[in-house]
């Protein structure tokens, strides 16, 4: 399995001769990738999909089907246009085939942001293949039960996730590793610190962050 961290919620993962994208959102940078085979959508906020810039995605990549979840497809259904058919819904507990790999979208919430946001859905997917890592990511929930996870992307920061919630996210989940997400509101010197939390915290003795900002396409 190879990962590239595209900013913020966007991840590109290579497994089972497959090019899986998560989550290209306003905050990231994914006009450059090519050969996806499968673009997964946990839920309908632009840092998470960006209907402008989605159809041109998908145009430079032809071979590529587009999995969201329900309340994102209509969200974007007018911005795709003809694009509509290559567009799927997902569902709590499906398994979405690609080739050799399988796609599990767990859960069923966003996370509450606060009294005055009305909460809307959120999946999270499980990304699996025989003989690779398993990878949880989990868009805006952390109360999903992904199963066992061997890589599991932790969302650092945003509106609705204390410090506290992540660590304890990560420690409820337990994987060998974990990948930073969710980072495009913080500087440099803010997340080092999120960083070290989950660092120091995520587990009894600590646990592997490997952050894949700026580090291009890397091997697990």
């Amino acid at each position: 399995m190879d990962l590239t961290h595209l900013g913020h919620s966007c991840l590109l993962i290579d497994v089972a001769d497959q090019r899986i994208l998560i989550d290209p959102g306003t905050f990231s940078d994914f006009a450059e990738v090519r050969d996806v085979t499968a673009i997964l959508v946990t839920h309908q906020h632009p840092d998470h999909v960006d209907p402008e810039r989605l159809p041109a995605l998908l145009e430079a990549n032809p071979p590529a089907k587009l999995w969201l979840e329900p309340q994102a497809a209509d969200t974007v259904a007018d911005a795709l246009g003809p694009a509509t058919d290559r567009a799927g819904r997902m569902s709590s507990g499906q398994v979405i085939e690609l080739g050799a790999a399988g796609v599990t979208p767990v859960g069923q919430r966003h996370a509450v942001i606060h009294d005055y946001v009305p909460r809307i859905d959120n999946l999270g997917v499980v990304v699996r293949a025989d003989g690779e890592p398993t990878l949880f990511h989990p868009g805006d929930a952390l109360d999903a039960d992904p199963g066992d996870v061997d890589v599991l992307c932790a969302p650092v920061n945003a509106p609705w996730a204390r410090a506290a919630d992540t660590v304890e996210f990560v420690r409820r989940i337990a994987p060998r590793r974990t990948v930073p997400i969710h980072d495009g509101l913080l500087n440099d010197t803010g997340r080092a610190m999120y960083l070290g939390h989950i660092g120091n915290f995520g587990a009894e003795g600590g646990i592997e962050v490997l952050d894949l900002r700026g580090a291009g396409r890397t091997t697990l």
